[in-house]
């Protein structure tokens, strides 16, 4: 095959660009269409699992590995005792200026010493940014989570992550475009990344996850607009065989990571929105069939309520341990503790 001169290569090259807005095009039809058949299955099966004790809390237990891994032994305790609704929607699945991308996690609590909140309800925004290279993907607003006294799970962590975002937001205000040079110096931001530091060698409870805001840098809905626009605008170039300058991307010595309370916030909400909300009954059934397996290679210590450091069987917590209802010699089967 003759080499191709640089030209030849970049008109394939824009192509190729092109072919990839229509890929996404598709996949963005996919997710209105697959969202508008399933919400009806969705309202039906609420009305069924509304009559099911602990539905919810037994598919968390079922959860698969890359979510598992960030639920703490106390994080199963509270589902297990308190976690009774559970909805992701795409709440931006019409908006023309947003995208179907987006969607939140919902959760719904009965009332519990941990903290004043019956709902929890985390958004996540599908948003482009102007620099870095082009970067999109899911952004968040920390959620305030009203912890009752002594009981704050995450050490606060998620205050100070909230308390960071509202001073971010107030300076955003006042500086007139100059604020990213000036969010290091906050109090709110040395008062997170000393946290964060503090907290890097322990097990970090799964309500830090209200706390995320980007695996890069928060990005506003205007600026996401823009990106928007451009893009569109070189696309449209593309298409008419046009050559396409890409602008120029500044570097930043910038540590944007520095202050994220959860760096893989973004990861573990999209298997929660893909993965466990659609399959939730194969997870609630495989907890059942756990129930049937034999136990003759798992641990079977009795669970002590008092000992922080054991472990959890959210089962045994429900009721639905394999020999719960029959005897009290043999408990389930336990759910090991992260380290």
């Amino acid at each position: 095959m003759a080499a191709q001169n640089p030209e030849e290569v970049l008109a394939r090259f824009e192509e190729l660009s092109v072919l990839e807005s229509e890929f996404d095009d598709v996949e963005l039809e996919i997710i209105r269409k697959s969202n508008a058949l399933n919400a009806p299955l969705y309202k039906k099966r609420a009305a069924v699992v509304a009559k099911i004790p602990h539905f919810w809390a037994l598919v968390f237990e079922q959860s698969p590995p890359e979510v598992d891994n960030f639920i703490q032994p106390s994080d199963s305790k509270v589902f297990a005792e308190c976690l009774e609704t559970f909805e992701v929607s795409r709440f931006e699945i019409d908006d023309p200026k947003g995208s179907p991308r987006s969607f939140s996690i919902k959760f719904g609590f009965g009332d519990n010493e941990y903290f004043e909140d019956r709902v929890l309800e985390k958004k996540f925004w599908f948003r482009k940014a102007l620099d870095g290279d082009g970067w999109q993907g899911l952004v968040s607003e920390p959620v305030k989570i009203s912890w009752k006294k002594g009981k704050d799970m995450t050490s606060g962590l998620t205050d100070a992550a909230y308390d960071l975002y509202q001073a971010k937001k107030n300076l955003a205000d006042a500086a007139n475009g100059d604020a990213k040079a000036k969010e290091s110096s906050l109090p709110e931001y040395r008062a997170l990344a000393k946290k964060i530091e503090l907290s890097e060698e322990a097990s970090i409870s799964f309500f830090a996850w209200f706390g995320f805001v980007s695996s890069w840098r928060w990005i506003s809905a205007e600026e996401s607009e823009q990106a928007s626009k451009a893009e569109a605008e070189r696309l449209e170039k593309r298409k008419r065989g046009e050559k396409v300058e890409e602008e120029p991307t500044e570097d930043s010595n910038e540590d944007f990571q520095e202050t994220e309370v959860f760096p893989q916030g973004d990861e573990l909400a999209t298997i929660i929105a893909e993965d466990m909300w659609p399959s939730a009954i194969k997870y609630f059934k495989h907890a059942h069939e756990a129930d049937d397996e034999e136990l003759s290679d798992l641990e079977v210590e009795d669970y002590d309520e008092d000992d922080s450091d054991g472990e959890i069987d959210i089962r045994g917590l429900v009721g639905k341990g394999r020999n719960s209802k029959d005897s009290s010699e043999s408990p389930p089967p336990k759910k090991q503790r992260k380290t």
